[in-house]
């Protein structure tokens, strides 16, 4: 199962949990596992046409996500990263 770290932002649904392990081929569908999980966390990657929400930066296994990230592959003991940008003034 590829296990998603969930930054401390995003832990409100988790209860406070850092890690989650879901089953996924892609990164959208263990995106959807979270969320079945834990109802409320989708709402805070995703936007409200399904795609990823900006200012937050996807990894796998250390490796930055491109391209339609949404899609990656995704094998059983990969870790996702979600490096959520900090805004201030």
């Amino acid at each position: 199962m590829p296990i998603i770290q969930i930054p401390p932002p995003y832990r409100g649904p988790t209860g406070g949990a850092s890690e989650v392990d879901v089953d996924g081929a892609t990164l959208l569908e263990c995106l959807q596992g979270v969320e079945a999980k834990y109802p409320g966390f989708g709402p805070l990657v995703l936007d409200a046409k399904g795609g990823l929400r900006k200012f937050a930066t996807w990894f796998r296994n250390g490796d930055k996500l491109t391209g339609d990230v949404l899609s990656t592959p995704l094998e059983p003991g990969d870790a996702i990263d979600i490096i959520s940008s900090v805004a201030g003034g």
